[in-house]
């Protein structure tokens, strides 16, 4: 195999793929750089007082990237029907991991939440990494609904719901909604009955209602964000610090590195809250320049989805893309107040290798079907 293939950036083959893919490449890699900018500015204090580096989150998020990127060059290289195939088993795998994080002893509990598992010396974030094969499996599964023998539906049904509720127990409210709407779009790309995704949608809004009568904190993150000042100090903190942050901006920003709420006043501000260093440090300008971003990678991947012939491509196409802008939407709504306080990091800007190998992956997926698709019409125009 050509090493060459496995650096991105020096992939000789690249002029030969469709527009769209090349689009979308350029445009993985636009967001990639801009939040390597934003991530070097909101740790940098962070780092030098926790680690006495200030480099020393950003050089391990280097690090993650440099990985992420083969995996995505190796994906975009790869046959989608050679990916589906062993998906199944990496889902499998990662479910494992997920139930050792939330059932035994294993798994390591911060502010909380138990979400990581370290295997040696490195930390995995389960819920983050098993969102790319939820997409896959369920392409595959939707895709290929009245296919599909009656105990392969019902198996696969009921594995996903296992991955939910694990991730629920964790417990990781915003990260189940995130995969319950993923898989939810693709079984209505794929055209289930109205009625399976009526009543599947109404069963997760119960879940979620349970969910929050059971957890004190989470009924009082759904309440705060409503007022935050009311309890600026207690449950409202988080919030209130961020509306400070992005309100300081202004409209052009107060210039790069020049966070002012970076400074221990912004809590996680390299994870949850770093759209509101970016806020602060670009201002309105920057947050609207970025929501293009966001938009145009949602326009294009719907696209790219809409132009492949082959059923369940498409639905990997769609689940991707949902996976990516609704994460985003999700993260820069609760920075800006829209919607409740929840720990989604923000795809490509945040600190976090999990997130980071999975935000990459499922890029690297819709790249993946724009190049078949391309290959599917040349091939059927030759004939």
């Amino acid at each position: 195999m050509n090493l060459r293939l496995l650096i991105p950036f020096f992939d000789p083959t690249v002029k030969d793929w469709s527009l769209t893919a090349r689009l979308m490449r350029w445009l993985t890699f636009l967001w990639l750089a801009i939040g390597m900018f934003v991530l070097f500015s909101a740790s940098y204090y962070h780092g030098e007082v926790e680690k006495k580096d200030g480099l020393f989150y950003f050089n391990r998020q280097i690090f993650a990237i440099l990985i992420s990127l083969v995996i995505f060059n190796a994906i975009v290289h790869s046959p989608l029907r050679n990916l589906l195939k062993v998906a199944q088993w990496i889902l499998l795998g990662i479910l494992v991991l997920l139930l050792l994080t939330v059932l035994t002893g294993m798994g390591q509990n911060t502010m909380g939440a138990t979400r990581w598992i370290a295997i040696g010396p490195i930390q995995l974030q389960p819920s983050e990494l098993i969102k790319p094969f939820l997409v896959l499996q369920g392409a595959k599964l939707f895709g290929r609904w009245e296919q599909h023998p009656l105990a392969a539906r019902a198996t696969w049904l009921g594995i996903f719901a296992i991955v939910l509720l694990a991730i629920l127990k964790q417990p990781n409210l915003s990260t189940t909604s995130l995969c319950g709407i993923g898989l939810w779009s693709i079984a209505f790309a794929a055209g289930l009955p109205l009625r399976y995704l009526a009543g599947t949608a109404i069963g997760g809004g119960m879940v979620a209602g349970m969910s929050l009568m059971l957890h004190s904190y989470q009924r009082s993150r759904m309440l705060s964000f409503l007022n935050p000042w009311q309890d600026e100090r207690g449950d409202g903190f988080q919030l209130v610090q961020s509306l400070l942050a992005i309100g300081s901006g202004g409209l052009w920003g107060n210039g790069f590195g020049l966070s002012q709420q970076k400074l221990d006043y912004l809590p996680i501000q390299d994870t949850d809250f770093i759209f509101s260093v970016f806020g602060e440090e670009f201002g309105l300008v920057g947050g609207v320049l970025l929501l293009i971003v966001v938009m145009s990678y949602a326009t294009l991947g719907l696209s790219i989805a809409n132009r492949s012939q082959d059923p369940v491509h498409r639905l990997v196409a769609v689940g991707a893309t949902t996976f990516i802008v609704v994460q985003s939407l999700f993260n820069i709504g609760v920075a800006a107040g829209t919607l409740p306080t929840t720990g989604l990091p923000l795809p490509m800007f945040s600190y976090g290798g999990s997130s980071m190998v999975a935000s990459l992956i499922q890029s690297a997926l819709v790249i993946r079907v724009a190049r078949e698709s391309a290959a599917a019409k040349v091939i059927q125009m030759r004939r």
